[in-house]
């Protein structure tokens, strides 16, 4: 876990991808949003296009490190981050681990599906030949209300 970051940065982009989840909400996506950063400079965005891409692969971070990757014309993103409101789950792990991802910053926990530290390791494992340092909880609150308030409105059918 990564104890040193700067509390400022990670607060501004993790708003950035909190700005992607509310796009995906107001697509009627599961609000998940995720934006990579390198050298300071916001590289790639994404957000949950699941339902409207009828892409079950199509989560915020995927979609953010095809951004990335495309805008910068390179296969792997050596030295980026990624800020995503939710922990990661198996898929968007072992993506962000195959991008080369140095950092990965989230805000909530996800208990259910998460593969960071919640059901697993993914980032971490000292079995991988790639390993990404980790920062939880910037910004936790904002990114668990959005997505609480989505899945209560779909709960009460409005």
């Amino acid at each position: 876990m990564d104890t040193h970051a700067d509390d400022s940065l990670d607060r501004r982009f993790m708003q950035e991808a909190l700005a992607q989840a509310a796009l995906a909400r107001d697509l009627d996506e599961v609000p998940v949003g995720a934006v990579i950063v390198l050298d300071g400079e916001i590289i790639g965005r994404g957000h949950n296009q699941v339902r409207s891409r009828i892409d079950p692969c199509a989560h915020a971070e995927i979609l953010a490190i095809r951004d990335a990757a495309q805008r910068m014309g390179v296969g792997r993103l050596p030295g980026a981050v990624c800020y995503t409101t939710l922990e990661p789950c198996f898929m968007c792990a072992g993506a962000l681990s195959h991008a080369r991802m140095s950092r990965v910053v989230w805000g909530a926990r996800d208990p259910k599906f998460g593969a960071c530290v919640s059901l697993g390791n993914v980032l971490t494992d000292e079995r991988l030949n790639h390993r990404a340092t980790i920062t939880e909880g910037v910004l936790a609150a904002e990114a668990a209300e959005i997505l609480q308030l989505f899945f209560r409105s779909k709960r009460s059918g409005s």
